[in-house]
């Protein structure tokens, strides 16, 4: 394996190497610098959705908050502030990729993120990626992903925001941004806390939420330095912490407690010149956790697992409108545990990547991966998308692909019950989309789908040795249209904005011949925010339908958001912008009673200085 490392430090010297002098300037750089420009380069055929900066400061920290009313993904809570699992185009949380600045992070150990572990206030951009992408982003990515960007600005800047807030149930929470740059440096840093007693009314009952007190903070920096004309060196890295105590249900009390730690580190060394770019990156994630069954006492299980990653992407212009990249990387993770033996695991993955604009309206993609992997084999993947700009206003879009997940660390070594026999699933998938603009104030976007994915792990009962066993057994389909609606309407000093998502999915497990669990057959977001001059006024409705459970269903239910703000000295160099916000203004049932109880009201007043 260390020739293999060799290799790619060779391959990016060689690269360099060859670069012919040039007078490019840093502007021409910026499009390397950015971490995932496979999000934005071959994505022709996907549907993509970006939050911007001003969707993000609406919701609040947490990742859940954010997406749950501002895409499609249903997400599962074991009440609120708890683990936060994604079910994206009816796929389990296993099978949605979460992106870190290119760098895929989902849990060696469970294969998925918990999205409240993740504060959306220290990213520039969060983007969603609909439909495969294992071929690009690796193991996961089935029914989409998620993407974090800390993207470099090399202006002359400094900007800070500080933001502090209060809330029922004494919540209490804080950030702190900043931002500088000028034409050799470019940096970001950031800090966001939150404390809560989180004791509310569970629904229906005269009894509160005795044990869901939690606190994260997250703190993140960036820097970039420009060190030449074409190479630019950045360094990446972030920090979350967690302690949560685990909420109760009605029929099943608790004093758990769970603490988690999350460090990510990355450096990037990226060159470009007129015929080709070149980036490398160096990696290191390390994730770790204590379960205290009971918190008061000072017993516990914990558990780590630790990645080490390079990871190498030459892009080669082959002429005006065809391009070939080739993505190398290398990985090498370990565990260790209560329940594990040490497990080890390395991983070496190839891709390449064609890109071609045929005219000024067709473009296409095709993409090819193979994985070597030390425990088990991997299958070969592919994709291939297109655009086609069928008038001024209408562009058709279409992707298909192959897909996988690996086992995970749990899913092999967990003991007792770990099957060393898993083999990995496979998706095979296809989406058309198309995207509609009418005189640049009304666009709609229609999506359907198809996935049907093979060799799905679960776990299940063995009777002979009284343990789960995870185990191939399951197929499932899912299948469905989502349609986006965005309207901009502007009137005088009055500006009004209208965005209406609306999700419609069928699954079903093959072999029992019945729909998947946890699953919403319709799932509906509504925002609408209205500004005038300094104040600004928003509304924001989430609505998900019936979903099933074992032997049972839970009740579909509504929730909203109501909030206004009011910025002070637009102008001048120091500006006050007052935020009120009402969560869950009315709340017909969220899921069951017994099972996920969460507020009725929650209150928030935060108040943001910008200078």
């Amino acid at each position: 394996m260390i020739r293999i490392v060799l290799c790619l430090l060779l391959l990016c010297f060689y690269s360099i190497a060859k670069a012919q002098t040039s007078t490019d300037s840093i502007q021409r750089l910026d499009e390397v610098v950015l971490s995932d420009v496979k999000l934005k380069r071959y994505n022709e055929g996907y549907k993509l959705t970006v939050l911007n900066d001003s969707i993000l400061r609406k919701n609040g920290n947490s990742l859940t908050d954010v997406l749950r009313f501002n895409s499609n993904i249903y997400f599962k809570e074991n009440g609120y502030g708890m683990v936060s699992s994604a079910s994206f185009r009816g796929t389990n949380a296993s099978q949605t990729a979460v992106i870190w600045n290119g760098i895929n992070i989902n849990s060696p150990l469970l294969g998925q993120v918990d999205f409240n572990t993740i504060s959306s206030a220290n990213y520039n951009s969060i983007s969603i990626r609909s439909g495969g992408g294992s071929v690009q982003y690796g193991s996961g990515a089935i029914g989409g992903s998620v993407h974090l960007s800390n993207d470099s600005d090399f202006t002359k800047h400094i900007n800070h925001r500080l933001q502090l807030g209060y809330g029922s149930y004494e919540t209490e929470n804080a950030s702190y941004n900043l931002s500088f740059g000028n034409n050799k440096w470019s940096g970001s840093a950031g800090v966001s806390y939150i404390n809560t007693e989180n004791d509310y009314r569970i629904l229906g009952t005269d009894e509160k939420n005795e044990n869901g007190a939690f606190n994260n903070l997250d703190l993140n920096f960036n820097l970039g330095y420009v060190l030449s004309q074409k190479d630019v060196l950045k360094v990446y890295h972030q920090n979350f912490r967690s302690d949560r105590a685990f909420s109760s249900t009605l029929l099943a009390p608790s004093n758990s407690k769970y603490e988690t730690e999350d460090y990510r580190s990355m450096l990037e060394w990226a060159h470009v010149s007129d015929n080709f770019t070149s980036s490398l990156k160096a990696v290191h994630l390390l994730e770790k956790f204590k379960y205290f069954e009971n918190k008061d006492l000072n017993n516990y299980s914990e558990g780590q697992a630790e990645t080490w990653l390079i990871k190498h992407h030459y892009k080669r212009n082959l002429s005006k409108q065809m391009a070939l990249s080739v993505i190398t990387d290398y990985s090498y993770i370990t565990a260790e545990g209560n329940s594990y033996v040490d497990p080890k695991r390395s991983a070496f993955s190839a891709t390449a990547i064609f890109n071609h604009q045929f005219s000024t309206r067709f473009r296409y993609n095709l993409n090819i991966r193979k994985d070597v992997i030390s425990d088990f084999k991997s299958p070969l993947v592919f994709a291939g998308d297109l655009s086609y700009k069928v008038a001024e206003s209408y562009m058709l879009k279409f992707n298909a692909s192959k897909n996988f997940r690996v086992p995970t660390f749990n899913d092999l070594y967990w003991n007792p019950g770990g099957n060393l026999d898993l083999e990995p699933e496979e998706s095979f998938q296809f989406d058309l989309g198309h995207q509609l603009e009418i005189l640049k104030s009304l666009q709609l976007k229609l999506n359907t789908f198809y996935i049907e994915t093979s060799d799905l792990i679960q776990w299940r009962p063995n009777t002979e040795t009284n343990y789960w066993n995870p185990v191939n057994i399951a197929n499932a389909k899912h299948y469905g249209l989502e349609v986006e609606l965005g309207y901009i309407k502007k009137i005088k000093a009055h500006n009004f904005n209208l965005v209406t998502i609306y999700s419609y999915t069928e699954t079903e497990d093959v072999e029992k011949n019945q729909p998947l669990y946890y699953v919403p057959l319709h799932k509906a977001n509504i925002a609408l925010s209205y500004n005038f001059k300094s104040f600004t006024a928003y509304y924001q409705h989430l609505f998900t339908g019936e979903v099933d459970i074992i032997g049972s269903s839970l009740n579909g239910y509504d929730v909203g958001n109501i909030g206004c703000s009011y910025e002070l000295n637009k102008s001048g160099k120091l500006n006050y912008i007052l935020d009120l916000k009402v969560n869950n203004i009315y709340n017909t049932y969220y899921e069951n009673v017994a099972l996920r109880p969460m507020p009725n009201r929650n209150f928030n007043i935060k108040l943001t200085l910008k200078f």
